[in-house]
């Protein structure tokens, strides 16, 4: 050996090499092994896992949403249905560069800066793959803009389909209620992917939210080719979407519009019931919000327009509002009073007022001699605060519940309030305190705890008109039975009748609202409820210290048909305030023409229709206060602010610190009556004191 190297044979390197090639070689089958496995694995156990994934990438599904059922009044006119639109939305889980689409997106709409903020702000509360509406009922020239630069908007999404739409706006606002998107509450109660498709909306409050199951329907769907990018190639399936079933209501559309509209200006609430079954015709409460604005999400400054505002417009006044009834109550309490054995021609003499003890409690003048339907249509409460000395407040407020008073109805939608008909049991459970005199003094007139909603008001009027036990109902089709037989004979009724009758077409206070068309005619009664004591009568500079007006009636007076309930909010006198649009409603059922030439008149100095005075405030709130409204609330913060109106609501005055006197019916016109009226807390003449009392 050379140099002490190891001589290396050719056999051992053949040897070497082929050692190292079996290896080589079973390494390399193995690895062929493992990925024909592999290969097989995936092609016959997992094949339909990634057939889906491949189709996933191919075929794109979309939801539709389905269209809503279409709310109908009782003639089959819609108060609220469908239209087409088209429509811009936003999923934020897709967004790659949120500012730049944005800024894009707004610049492409024209978006003013109040706009691009309240985008903003939906986006911020938006979560996950939950829509966001940007705009709705664009022009087809907007939406091809946006069409075209698309593809640069990685998360904005533009289609056509069906909006919920409400013809008369704000009118039916607090009847039907609204939709809008769904929340992320919404989802986690109910996991179901339509609730985040772009364009569908659910029921958020009044009947919308009631019959939400009913309205929905059934979405549908579309499956497309795609490339790659996500590009259309071609339709592959469509399947149609099941509309949500009609749900037809009592409500005279035309009647509730007008309604609405012709309370104007005012703060108010009309109930009209069909007298025949109960039907309910109009359920008015203005102001209100306008349901279509709401439908995508509302800006800040329709949220602060609605908050700031002193009349409630969140408010449904109608089923809601309570309010003490005043001396609508006297029809009423001449019912119960025949029922514990009064005579109606027993004479009562009124020198202006009733003492009770120490305390003398002023009526709002000298009527002198009255018997029961001349103290209806006078509104004389000497009369009513002796008779119900006599027979005590227990004996009156059984016969208020059971006319409608302080009780709840079956009716589907917004919940409703009780008010409260006070009773000696009811004050002892409340305060442990002994029901007293003068309880049942301010009780019997209306006043004192006594509070009602404009529906029981409504309510109780039909009953009186009709004699029967109607019970209200909203759903055409489905009247409710009668309830157990009232207790009064139709003479007892024909008094009542009669002392309404001439309110409005006697001497009573009314009469400048009575109406004859063609022989029909009013019967109805006047109320001032107070809202605190105050030195001036009826009225002060500060409107929420005016005192409330009401109006109760029905029509035709010989023949009832119709029932009428109008409170209008610190309206300070039932005959100017609320009676006025009682004539020019009931007047509407009969003489439509007319009504409306009367309406049109007033609308053109109250600046336009209800959504006409909204779009004309929200301009003067952009120009006001631009980008510097608070953030709007939630659904929560929604219901928390009408809450917070209800309880904003003067509490009724307790008659232990209720003042001794009362408010007029009428503005005073300087009538002897009316001068001859002693101060409040002031004697009469002895020799005027001589109240028949028991």
């Amino acid at each position: 050996m050379l140099g002490g190297q190891s001589h290396v044979s050719s056999g051992t390197l053949k040897n070497s090499f082929e050692r190292r090639s079996f290896l080589i070689g079973g390494l390399q089958a193995g690895v062929g092994v493992l990925l024909a496995a592999r290969l097989g694995w995936l092609a016959l156990v997992q094949n339909e896992k990634y057939k889906t994934a491949s189709e996933s990438n191919r075929v794109n599904l979309t939801l539709i949403p389905p269209r809503r059922g279409i709310i109908l009044d009782r003639r089959g006119a819609q108060l609220a249905s469908n239209r087409v639109e088209f429509r811009i939305d936003i999923i934020p889980e897709r967004l790659v560069d949120k500012e730049a689409t944005v800024l894009q997106l707004t610049e492409l709409l024209g978006f003013d800066a109040v706009q691009t903020q309240d985008l903003q702000d939906k986006l911020e509360k938006a979560h996950g793959y939950q829509p966001v509406e940007v705009v709705s009922g664009l022009e087809p020239k907007d939406f091809d803009k946006v069409l075209v630069r698309l593809p640069e908007m990685v998360g904005v999404v533009a289609h056509q389909g069906f909006t919920r739409w409400y013809p008369t706006g704000p009118s039916v606002a607090h009847l039907i209620g609204y939709v809008g998107p769904a929340a992320a509450k919404d989802y986690e109660k109910e996991r179901n992917p339509l609730l985040v498709t772009p364009g569908f909306k659910l029921g958020k409050d009044g009947l919308e939210r009631h019959y939400e199951t009913i309205l929905r329907g059934q979405p549908g769907a579309q499956r497309v080719e795609v490339t790659a990018s996500g590009k259309f190639v071609r339709d592959l399936e469509f399947r149609e979407d099941v509309p949500g079933k009609s749900v037809k209501l009592t409500i005279d559309g035309q009647l509730q519009d007008y309604a609405s509209r012709r309370i104007g200006l005012e703060s108010a609430a009309v109930v009209v019931i069909d007298c025949n079954d109960g039907a309910i015709l109009a359920l008015s409460s203005m102001p209100a919000f306008d349901p279509n604005s709401f439908a995508g999400g509302i800006g800040r400054l329709q949220w602060k327009m609605l908050n700031e505002d002193d009349h409630i417009p969140l408010l449904n006044k109608a089923m809601r509002g309570l309010y003490p009834p005043g001396s609508t109550m006297k029809p009423m309490a001449t019912l119960a009073l025949q029922l514990q054995g009064i005579d109606p021609n027993e004479r009562v003499p009124c020198p202006g007022g009733y003492r009770l003890g120490s305390r003398f409690f002023r009526c709002d003048a000298v009527h002198g001699s009255v018997d029961m339907r001349e103290a209806i249509e006078h509104s004389c409460n000497t009369y009513f605060w002796a008779m119900s000395h006599r027979v005590g407040y227990d004996a009156i407020a059984p016969v208020a519940k059971m006319l409608g008073l302080g009780q709840e109805f079956d009716l589907p939608g917004t919940a409703q309030r009780y008010g409260t008909i006070p009773d000696a049991a009811w004050k002892m459970r409340r305060f442990k305190q002994e029901w007293s005199a003068a309880d049942s003094l301010n009780a019997s007139i209306g006043q004192g705890y006594v509070s009602v909603s404009p529906l029981q008001l409504a309510v109780m009027t039909a009953r009186i008109a009709s004699g029967k036990n109607l019970q209200p109902y909203l759903i055409h089709g489905h009247p409710k039975p009668l309830g157990p037989p009232l207790p009064f004979t139709p003479e007892q009724l024909k008094v009542t009748h009669e002392g309404m009758f001439q309110v409005v077409n006697g001497s009573g206070t009314a009469v400048a609202s009575k109406i004859d068309i063609g022989g029909i005619k009013m019967a109805g009664k006047t109320g001032t409820a107070q809202v605190r004591a105050l030195v001036a009568r009826g009225h002060v500079g500060d409107w929420k210290s005016r005192d409330h007006a009401l109006f109760v009636c029905f029509a035709p007076a010989d023949k009832p048909r119709y029932a009428m309930a109008i409170v209008v909010e610190h309206g300070t006198f039932g005959a100017t305030a609320a009676a006025p649009i009682a004539k020019d409603v009931m007047t509407f059922l009969f003489d439509p023409a007319t009504a409306l030439n009367r309406l049109h008149e007033l609308e053109r100095a109250w600046g336009g229709k209800p959504d006409e005075r909204l779009d004309a405030k929200y301009q003067a709130y952009v120009s006001k206060f631009g980008t510097s409204a608070p953030q709007v609330g939630d659904d929560e913060a929604v219901k928390e602010a009408i809450d917070k109106a209800e309880a904003s609501q003067p509490e009724p005055e307790s008659p232990s610190n209720a003042p001794a006197t009362t408010r007029p019916e009428e503005p005073v016109t300087g009538t002897v009556e009316a001068r001859q009226a002693p101060a409040p807390d002031t004697p009469p003449p002895a020799s005027s004191q001589g109240v028949t009392t028991p």
